[in-house]
């Protein structure tokens, strides 16, 4: 007990420690959304809920970053400032609900089984009812004072309810209880890197991947915090895994990281891959990071040697997709692979590969979207398929040309759209006048 004692009170001083040394020389701003626990924990754990996640703002992305910053900016310290309920489908919720009632019934019928009280805090915290279920979760350790999933669970919810330094303490007495519980070790690492404390949260990190390598957001959590210590290297290599791991927030930091050689070597064509990959995840800012990459490409008051260099980036990596597909037989450069897919009869990879090279400023993709937009495509793409027109839109909008003029046929004809003859005008200004002309000409002769 004494040796318990002890190691808790150590830990706490090295908590509180961190949470001063933060609070004297930068305040975490108060509109962040709570860490978010991204993954499941190893299967041989017994975990508490899921954290509440805002999959809209990730914690560790600030309103304020640029998405290519010329020297980047580190993300700020984890936030659980804010907290915001499980959002969970209509299914999801008719399960929940049904889940309760069921978990009431036990503990209605057996009211002193410390487990039965735990899985119904666990109810009560998926379905976002806090504070009943941290009654719950001390009626358990009431029960059975030696629970430590009961104090994971017990912790997890205090961190949803901005308790951070009450947090902390059940969250280390569930490791003082059960040293292998590894999402103590992880969760632990949130609430020390929301108070800024980075070297305790690194260590909680490393303890949890030392319990389970293939735990990808602790990789990624632990690359956040090395990251604001300037230890980029490291960083980079925990991001990377966590990249090919899929989580899309490290996809966006591997691009950016390849973008600025932060911890890499600078790759502009491997940034442009990991933000592809991240939007393919929805990262939002992984595609405004493209998006401000093609405006730089197409815009003339850009360095004539930036522009080269970018427009050749992506020309690369349109390349490079023909890796994936090595019995797809290419006979030019210019050729499009997602055109030779569809022609070998694959067209659901075609489909996908035209659009990463459309959006990558291929022109003969680009094309092919713009048949496909009016004729569809089987079963698979539907004509005036929306996913088409908001490519069109979105490279539009960052200035490639053959968009710009698609997107004034569409609205002069009213393909797929209201028919909006001033809306097709506007996508052609700053054209030469006499591409202009024939364009409207066209228009008004369909």
């Amino acid at each position: 007990m004494r040796r318990r004692l002890l190691l808790l009170t150590f830990l706490f001083a090295s908590l509180t420690t961190g949470f001063l040394a933060h609070s004297s020389c930068a305040q975490t701003p108060g509109n962040e959304p709570p860490p978010v626990v991204e993954s499941s924990p190893p299967s041989s754990e017994t975990a508490p809920a899921p954290m509440p996640t805002n999959e809209q703002a990730p914690p560790e992305l600030l309103p304020h970053e640029s998405p290519l910053p010329s020297s980047e900016t580190p993300p700020a310290p984890l936030s659980t400032d804010t907290h915001q309920l499980p959002e969970l489908l209509p299914h999801e919720q008719e399960d929940a609900v049904m889940a309760l009632g069921e978990l009431r019934n036990a503990v209605r019928l057996s009211p002193d089984n410390a487990d039965d009280r735990l899985k119904l805090a666990q109810g009560l915290y998926r379905i976002g009812d806090l504070d009943a279920a941290l009654d719950e979760c001390r009626m358990a350790l009431k029960l059975k004072p030696n629970n430590a999933r009961a104090y994971l669970q017990l912790g997890v919810t205090l961190m949803a309810k901005q308790d951070k330094h009450e947090a902390a303490l059940a969250l280390m007495e569930a490791i003082m209880l059960e040293p292998q519980l590894t999402q103590a070790h992880y969760s632990l690492g949130n609430v020390q890197h929301s108070l800024g404390n980075l070297t305790a949260a690194i260590q909680s990190y490393r303890q949890a991947l030392e319990l389970q390598p293939n735990f990808l957001d602790a990789s990624y959590r632990l690359a956040l915090a090395l990251k604001l210590t300037n230890r980029h290297q490291e960083a980079a290599q925990l991001m990377e895994n966590a990249a090919i791991g899929g989580i899309p927030q490290a996809q966006y930091f591997m691009g950016n990281a390849y973008r600025n050689g932060q911890g890499v070597e600078k790759n502009l064509t491997l940034a442009i891959r990991w933000w592809t990959k991240a939007v393919e995840f929805g990262q939002q800012r992984a595609a405004e990071a493209l998006s401000q990459l093609r405006r730089q490409a197409l815009s003339s008051d850009q360095a004539e040697r930036r522009r080269h260099d970018t427009i050749e980036a992506f020309r690369q990596y349109r390349d490079e997709l023909w890796a994936d597909y090595p019995d797809t037989a290419r006979t030019s450069p210019s050729d499009s692979l997602g055109i030779a897919l569809l022609k070998d009869s694959q067209a659901s990879n075609g489909i996908t590969a035209l659009f990463a090279e459309a959006y990558a400023l291929g022109e003969s993709a680009h094309d092919e979207l713009a048949r496909l937009y009016e004729t569809g495509l089987d079963t698979r793409l539907a004509q005036f398929d929306k996913r088409i027109l908001t490519y069109f839109a979105t490279t539009a909008a960052d200035g490639f040309i053959p968009a710009k003029k698609t997107l004034a046929r569409i609205y002069g004809n009213g393909l797929g759209v209201t028919p909006d003859l001033q809306k097709a005008k506007a996508m052609l200004k700053g054209l030469p006048k006499q591409e202009m002309q024939e364009i409207l000409d066209e228009i008004a002769g369909h």
